[in-house]
Order: C-alpha cells, then sequence, then structure tokens
C-alpha cells in the first residue's frame, strides 16, 4: 500500500497535537485522509494552539484533557488503530526549577498512554523521544546504543518516559516503537528554542544576538521531515521494541547556525555571549549527532530539506509572525 493511501480512513491519536511537532503531523495525516484525534492540553479559554485552522475539519476530533489523567487518556485512545505520543513538558531550563512536574507529564503520562493502548489493543504506539537522552556525544555519530546520560531533570524524565513505553512491549507485547528526533525545527516552534531565539531577535532590528555557548553542536531536522519519519516508522514492523533515530547526520555549531541564520534573513548583526542563557555547569550537551541508519534502512525515511532551505522557510515563517515572540526576553 503507497503511503499516499496508507492512513486514509484510520482513526488515529495524536497527544501534544496543538504543539510545534505535533501540529505538524497533524496536518500532514489530514492530507493523507485519516481521521485524527487532536489530544490537546484543557485550557478554560479554549485556545488551540497550532490547530486553530483545524476547529471545523470534518476529520479532526479535539479532545482536551491531560495526559496525567488515566480516565481521560482511556477514552481517547479507545477505537484508534494508531497512537502518536508527543505530550510532554519539554523546556530544558524549567526542569531545573519544577523537575516534579516533568516526571508527572513525561513518565506517569507516557505510563497512562502505554496502558490504555495495552487494554484497548492498538495496532502501534509511537512514543516520542529525544536527542538529549543521549548527553554529550560520548561517540560519534550517535547510534540508537549510545549510553543515555540524564544531564538535565528533563532528559531524566524522557529516559524514564522511553524505558517505560519499551517496558511494555517486553512484559505485555504492547507494539511500541520509540522515536527519537534530533533537534527539530521550523514553523511554529516556540521562543525558548535556538532558532526561533536568534531569527526573532534579527526581524525585530536587534544588531548583537545574544546566545548562551556558542560551541555546542547540534543535528537540526526540519519539521516535515520529522513527521514523515513518525509516520514511517509507525508502519515499520522491524522496528517493533526498538528505538529510532531522527536525524540529518550533520552537525552545525550553535554560533555557526546563528551566522547562518543572519544569512538566512538577510539582516546585519553580530553573535555575543549571554552568560544568563548558559546551562548549569556539568548540564551542557557539547555535541548532538545523529546515526540514522535505522531510520534509512528499517522505515525507508530520509531528510528532504536542507539546512539552508529549512533556515530560510523559518527565517519567513518567524518574520511573518513576529508578534509571536518577545525578542529582547529569555525564554525559559
Amino acid at each position: 500500500m503507497s503511503t499516499t493511501t496508507v492512513w486514509q480512513g484510520r482513526t488515529v491519536l495524536v497527544t501534544g497535537a496543538e504543539g510545534f511537532i505535533g501540529s505538524t503531523l497533524v496536518d500532514l495525516l489530514v492530507e493523507l485522509g485519516a481521521h485524527v484525534r487532536a489530544f490537546v492540553h484543557y485550557k478554560p479559554y479554549a485556545e488551540k494552539g497550532h490547530l486553530a485552522h483545524l476547529m471545523d475539519h470534518p476529520s479532526v476530533e479535539m479532545i482536551a484533557g491531560d495526559v496525567r489523567d488515566a480516565g481521560r487518556v482511556s477514552d481517547a485512545v479507545a477505537g484508534c488503530d494508531t497512537v502518536f505520543h508527543l505530550a510532554a513538558l519539554i523546556g530544558i531550563p524549567y526542569s531545573y526549577d519544577s523537575p516534579g512536574a516533568y516526571v508527572q507529564t513525561n513518565v506517569v503520562g507516557t505510563e497512562n498512554i502505554a496502558e490504555a493502548c495495552r487494554r484497548h489493543a492498538v495496532r502501534r504506539l509511537v512514543h516520542t523521544s529525544t536527542s538529549e537522552v543521549y548527553g554529550t556525544a560520548l561517540t560519534a555519530p550517535i547510534s540508537e546504543r549510545h549510553p543515555l546520560q540524564p544531564q538535565s531533570p528533563y532528559s531524566a524524565s524522557k529516559i524514564g518516559a522511553d524505558m517505560m513505553a519499551l517496558s511494555h512491549w517486553h512484559a505485555f507485547e504492547l507494539p511500541v516503537t520509540v522515536v527519537r528526533p534530533f533537534n527539530t525545527y521550523g514553523p511554529r516552534q516556540s521562543a525558548r528554542a535556538v532558532i526561533p531565539t536568534i531569527l526573532a531577535q534579527l526581524h525585530a532590528g536587534v544588531r548583537e544576538i545574544k546566545l548562551g555557548s556558542l560551541t555546542p553542536t547540534r543535528d537540526f531536522t526540519y519539521v516535515t521531515d520529522t513527521a514523515r519519519g513518525f509516520l514511517a516508522v509507525a508502519e515499520c514492523d522491524r522496528a517493533l521494541g526498538e528505538v529510532v533515530n531522527l536525524g540529518t547526520g550533520r552537525e552545525i555549531a550553535i554560533g555557526d547556525l546563528a551566522r547562518a541564520l543572519i544569512t538566512a534573513s538577510g539582516r546585519e548583526a553580530s553573535v555575543v555571549a549571554d552568560p544568563a542563557r548558559l546551562r548549569p555547569s556539568g548540564s551542557e550537551v557539547e555535541r548532538l549527532l545523529s546515526d540514522n541508519t535505522r531510520a534509512r534502512e528499517w522505515a525507508g525515511w530520509q531528510p528532504e530539506v536542507s539546512l539552508e532551505d529549512g533556515l530560510k522557510r523559518t527565517s519567513a515563517w518567524v518574520e511573518e509572525n513576529l508578534s509571536l515572540f518577545a525578542p529582547g526576553r529569555y525564554q525559559v
């Protein structure tokens, strides 16, 4: 069955559906003909984030709730063919202030999702990890067998969530795969991430780009490539009970990234280190570079959008949506 028809008519749950990657995945699933249950965090003012354009779409069902609520999660999972679990607390700096909240949402929330998928016999659960669980690369490129290093409370909570998901494969034969995206970027990403932070400053006319450490390297993947990777892995039986990296296999230092963004934006600026943006000693991840062999060979996935093209697309989006950002403020 071709990629264009395999999702036709399937009922699919996406948790964290209103977020950056989640909303991009929802858009792609709708385009491919799926019926999407979009599980969004309950807010009394009923704002739906990046899903506002789908509020009245006949193929999208909005479900407000919280992954910490096992009963609500179970109701959302019932009758689904596939579950993509993206809901999580994700900001690294805030995890230093509130680690317990990360355990509750990321670990307990994942347990609730896995138990609901087991109870309702879903065809496939795709659980979202993060390259932050690897910590600073001990060997590069980083394969899925690289040691896990909890260099922040956030990464520790995601390691716990990953292990919880995989334990359900070993203990209960739950058909689950852990997808481990490296640094995803693109339209809709919040100001807490480095690329929109830099672009917001540039398009606001700031002449000095303030960053933390300039030397760490990252492997940046454009958001539509990451979303395609989720779908590819969801159809890959070889990936059952396994972890699959989604990354480009190309790294760039943060300082060089800033200069590339200056070029992509067409602006003029210099780059300066801001001590307020430095991570605590021992917590900075110095190098992330993906080995994407499993994604390529098992699932037939490879990135399509180059870094240069992706930065231009993201720059244009930030410029058009500058009102969403506070360029002079460090967003935790």
